[in-house]
This record gives structure tokens, sequence and C-alpha cells, in this order.
């Protein structure tokens, strides 16, 4: 028997398929869009696969899954500059180009997968830092990533394997 990929299936208004089960999520403020560019606050349309789980050690202990898994550090960044050689990737700080940090004193990066997004290579400009990550309290909206609440979340990753993908679906 072949094991088929587990899907991660996102459909606005912001819910989340996993098999059978159902989750809400949040998006970002412009929705689901077609054609990502960073900034915009889209959360982008496609299948991407997943890349790694990075998590907060003095948050929680390490979360259970087949993805690969990091410890986040206090020296983790992400570039988001677009000029930059770096860019959507994970930095080491302090990095002298724009970014955003991982260590975050809320709590929306306590876990984070990281989502094959324009990453292969990146494009300038095409969006960077595409996460699914912790919801805000009330599911606010993400700046383009999709957000679930931590435990949903930590059901969702220990479903995932090297073979994840997560599928964004247009609007209709």
């Amino acid at each position: 028997m072949i094991d088929s990929p587990v899907i991660l299936d996102v459909s606005a208004p912001g819910i989340l398929r996993l098999g059978d089960e159902v989750f809400r999520c949040a998006l970002g403020p412009a929705g689901i869009v077609l054609e990502k560019r960073e900034g915009d606050g889209g959360t982008p349309v496609g299948v991407f696969p997943l890349r790694r789980v990075m998590y907060r050690t003095d948050r929680m202990s390490r979360p259970d899954t087949r993805l690969p898994v990091r410890a986040i550090s206090d020296s983790d960044g992400w570039c988001d500059d677009l000029g930059h050689a770096a860019y959507n990737q994970l930095v080491v700080l302090p990095h002298p180009a724009r970014h955003e940090r991982l260590w975050r004193d809320d709590l929306v990066y306590d876990v984070i997968v990281e989502v094959g997004f324009n990453d292969d290579p990146p494009v300038p400009g095409k969006g960077s830092a595409i996460f699914i990550h912790v919801a805000r309290e009330g599911y606010t909206p993400t700046e383009g990533c999709v957000a679930l609440q931590i435990d949903d979340l930590l059901h969702v990753v220990r479903a995932c394997g090297p073979d994840a993908i997560l599928r964004v679906n247009p609007v209709d």
C-alpha cells in the first residue's frame, strides 16, 4: 500500500482541512491572492511543500512530527529585504538587511512551519516568510501566512511528514 501525501487544504474565509478534520485559521488581510507580492498582505494560492518545523524551546517541548525540526534561537531572523542575497531565508542576527525576528515576545512564532513558497530559488519581491504559525487571539489577520490555534497547529504537524503539502485554493 502506498501512503498518499498529507494535504493541508486551505480555503477562504479561513478554513484548513486535514482529511475529514476542519480547523479555523487566519489568513492575510488581503485574503487569498493569485499573484503574491512582498508586503501585499495576501496569502498565496498554490501547492507548497512543508520544509520544517521551528519552535521555542523555552515555551514548549519538541513538536511531534515527521518533518525536520529546528529549535528557534534568539539570534534567528528571516530576511525580507528585496535587494539582499538572503531574501526569503533564515538569517543570523544581527543582520545588515531588513528582516523579521523569529524570537518574538508574543506567542505567534512559538511554532512555525516553514512553507516552501518562493524559495527554490527566491525571486525578489514575490513574497517572503510564508509560514504556518500560531494564531493571535480572535484569529486576527496574518501578514500573509496561515495561522492556527496552538493545539490545532500541534495536531496538524503531528500528521505531517516529508511529503506533506500546503494547498491554498483560489477564491471562487
